[in-house]
């Protein structure tokens, strides 16, 4: 009973606040103003403070993730991905991780070496840098030429 009076309050809260409707084909702002910045990327001054703050982070972090070139990019990385034994280490499903520092959302993948070094390690990688391949590996791992 309680739970419904309050409904039926917000309901007429609702029905009783102004609205304000805009009519059909009525602009809220001018078309210039609406698309100002839209296309624009980042300068390359602006993405050079990016790269030099993210350094002083270890690789793979979301300070500092794995910058790849893609879907096909993030394949190719963790395929010359090697734990301290040189295995390979067992790659689990990917994750969102969250917004990395570079303003996109990254990928969470498990890397796991069983006995060897590191053992287990949550590695994040940013699939949207066009055209970049990180030649860096997390803290305990390695990677083999290309």
């Amino acid at each position: 009973m309680r739970k419904s009076l309050c409904l039926f309050s917000l309901a007429i809260a609702a029905a009783a606040a102004p609205v304000t409707a805009q009519k059909l084909g009525q602009r809220t702002a001018a078309p210039e103003q609406s698309m100002a910045g839209i296309g624009q990327g980042s300068s390359d001054a602006e993405i050079a403070q990016e790269l030099e703050a993210a350094a002083a982070f270890p690789v793979g972090t979301l300070q500092n993730p794995i910058r790849v070139a893609g879907p096909e990019g993030e394949r190719a990385y963790l395929a010359r991905l090697r734990c301290a034994d040189n295995s390979l280490p067992r790659i689990g499903a990917q994750k969102p991780g969250g917004t990395g520092a570079f303003g996109n959302v990254v990928d969470l993948v498990s890397a796991d070496c069983g006995a060897a070094a590191p053992a287990h390690a949550d590695i994040l990688i940013d699939v949207y840098q066009e055209e970049h391949v990180l030649e860096a590996a997390p803290p305990g791992f390695r990677l083999v030429p290309r």
